[in-house]
């Protein structure tokens, strides 16, 4: 894994696992892991959630901005997997009954 995208004090990664119907169509005609993250400007205090406005704003630095509608602005859930036992580390969209 390139060093890059390590945490300089930590020797894991996140996966995020969407619950929305355009990513999971994209990764499976992908068939591998797609690198992602929220869109958090350093002059704003919400991330940006539309894509026309990330177009806008964004167009001469990305590739492709995907629009598949508002999807929302809550966090989403943290489950450590690192040790033996899962650990929810924040609560937010996604269900955590099974780790509880």
């Amino acid at each position: 894994m390139p060093r890059r995208l390590l945490h300089p004090k930590r020797k894991t990664v996140g996966v995020r696992i969407p619950q929305h119907a355009v990513a999971h169509a994209i990764l499976s005609e992908l068939g591998e892991p797609l690198l992602s993250s929220t869109l958090l400007l350093p002059d704003q205090d919400e991330p940006m959630t539309q894509g026309w406005e990330i177009k806008e704003r964004l167009d001469n630095a990305v590739d492709a901005v995907i629009d598949s509608g508002d999807c929302g602005t809550e966090p989403t859930t943290v489950i450590d997997f690192s040790q033996p036992e899962p650990e929810i580390v924040r609560r937010g969209a996604g269900d955590t009954t099974p780790f509880e």
